[in-house]
């Protein structure tokens, strides 16, 4: 059965990104529209329409056209927007490269997509031309300037005329984000400029930005979640992204405060810090109104906890919640929404663990992962999505489409879900990563939130394991210590054991120093998979 959004319709325009984001700006292009949380330089908007006229342009005189890939390999600046949209303006599709890559990863990346141009900087450099070695491109640019290579400012200082380009925006692609790979080798996400537009018009009656929102941007732009929720949406409602080149707890307090940031999209992780660090209590964050965390699984608990710390002094205080999303949805099908921003008829109040509302121009249902029925109301599934933010498919890649998105249109999602009788949605785990044991389904989410109330664990994670004896999966969690602990294995087997039903039992305990994660904070469980 499906399950249309609580939200009635918004209209998506049939325009490309660029002119979709950037038209707010136009109003005011004397406000800043990206500042360089570390440095302080700011690009206004009026300034950020003429930088990405000059790019496209830029890029049109190499001879670039629509459909051409151009890849970016770079950390948060605020410069990645100028040349994100340059690369939209022109017509051709822009490939993020995850910063973290080893030369052999974005050797794949640029073979899989063609891409024709690469786009970096100078501390990347040595990576980046290791990997063209391996997949030549017509071009390296390096952003901040390298001998023998083409800068921004060479791509800005053209005289070149503006690229006059024709869209299908529900055709064109905009960009080709790569999955993280969690099984198999990762692959291209299509995305239209529709898919994209369509998103940031579909998250509009939730979050409601203002024209003076400050929202800091330190989730990589080269992840969907920071391309469409920091970048394209705090762009396209007028407000200024303020940007940082990588996540520092005291980088990013010390922004918050001197910035006045009023929203902070992140990940569990960095709410984790918030929670737990020390460092929190020195600095004044009374400016947040809210924070929404996104790209995995957040705790009810952990949640308050944040809520909580950062309201004592507050005058109004801020409101901690979660999304929901994926990159093969642009990424956004469901979040929590602005105080006074429910949807009609909705009097209650969202449950810290749920991920909110499905967003408007969008369907849902949830599927019995063994039976392929539809689930009852109040039974697990597996969610399916059906929206206009839904992708084209995966590049050259028939089967994987198939297999994730069906003749229907609905794509399948891999996470378990519930949905309550008001339409709030709650993402219990993934398909492929609940633990069978004696006929139980045992989310690692669940255990892992259990495991981070313990006063003397920093951080966990929990996979199954197979019980060589009973066949069974068994749940194993790698737990970090904080600092001058002495935790035992024992001991946190013994505190489980007071918390959850015995089926859910850890029942082996390894110490590790730190919890594999990805930029976006998902946990790689195949690593630890990996190391046992």
């Amino acid at each position: 059965m499906a399950l249309a959004s609580r939200f009635p319709d918004v209209e998506v325009p049939d325009v490309s990104v660029p002119e979709f984001v950037l038209a707010a700006g136009r109003e005011r292009p004397d406000a800043p529209a990206l500042v360089d949380g570390l440095k302080g330089d700011v690009i206004t908007h009026g300034q950020l329409a003429a930088y990405v006229d000059r790019v496209a342009a830029a890029l049109h005189a190499r001879g670039l056209r629509k459909g051409d890939v151009v890849a970016m390999f770079c950390p948060n600046t605020p410069w990645y927007p100028v040349v994100f949209h340059g690369i939209a303006a022109a017509g051709c599709v822009m490939s993020p490269i995850n910063s973290l890559y080893t030369p052999d990863e974005i050797a794949f990346q640029l073979r899989d997509s063609g891409a024709k141009v690469l786009i970096t900087v100078s501390p990347f450099l040595d990576r980046a031309m290791a990997a063209v070695a391996q997949s030549p491109v017509d071009e390296v640019v390096v952003m901040d300037g390298a001998e023998g290579h083409a800068s921004l400012v060479d791509l800005l200082s053209t005289d070149a005329p503006s690229a006059q380009v024709t869209f299908d925006p529900a055709e064109d692609l905009v960009t080709l984000p790569y999955s993280s790979g969690t099984t198999g080798l990762p692959k291209g996400v299509m995305l239209t400029h529709r898919n994209l537009v369509a998103n940031v018009a579909q998250c509009r009656p939730l979050i409601r930005l203002g024209e003076d929102e400050r929202i800091i941007a330190v989730l990589p732009f080269f992840h969907i979640y920071g391309l469409t929720v920091l970048m394209n949406q705090g762009l396209a409602w007028g407000g200024a992204v303020v940007t940082l080149p990588r996540f520092d707890l005291e980088d990013f307090v010390r922004t918050i405060q001197d910035h006045k940031i009023t929203r902070a999209f992140v990940a569990p992780p960095i709410l984790l810090a918030l929670a737990k660090h020390p460092l929190v209590d020195q600095y004044d964050l009374s400016s947040l109104t809210s924070i929404l965390s996104g790209a995995a699984p957040l705790d009810e608990q952990l949640a308050q906890a944040v809520q909580t710390r950062l309201r004592k002094g507050a005058d109004t205080g801020v409101s901690v919640a979660q999304g929901y999303g994926m990159t093969e949805l642009s990424p956004v099908s469901h979040t929590t929404p602005d105080a006074g921003a429910e949807p009609p008829g909705f009097t209650g109040e969202v449950p810290k663990g749920s991920v909110g509302f499905a967003v408007p121009n969008s369907e849902c249902r949830l599927v019995d992962p063994a039976t392929g029925e539809d689930a009852v109301p109040g039974q697990r599934g597996e969610l399916w999505v059906r929206g206009p933010n839904v992708m084209k498919g995966y590049l050259n890649n028939p089967q994987a489409t198939a297999e994730t998105l069906d003749a229907d249109g609905w794509l399948h999602t891999g996470d378990v879900a519930v949905v309550d009788d008001e339409g709030c949605y709650t993402v219990v785990d993934r398909v492929k990563e609940l633990i069978k044991y004696k006929g139980y389904q045992v989310a690692p989410a669940e255990l892992e939130a259990v495991l981070i109330g313990h006063p003397e664990i920093a951080d966990a994670a929990v996979i199954g394991v197979r019980d060589e004896e009973s066949g069974e999966e068994l749940p194993k969690a790698f737990v970090v210590r904080t600092p001058g602990s002495t935790l035992t294995a024992d001991a946190v087997m013994e505190y489980m054991a007071g918390k959850v039903a015995p089926h859910k039992k850890i029942r082996f305990v390894a110490f590790i120093e730190a919890v594999p994660k990805s930029a976006a904070g998902k946990i790689l469980r195949k690593d630890l998979r990996a190391a046992g």
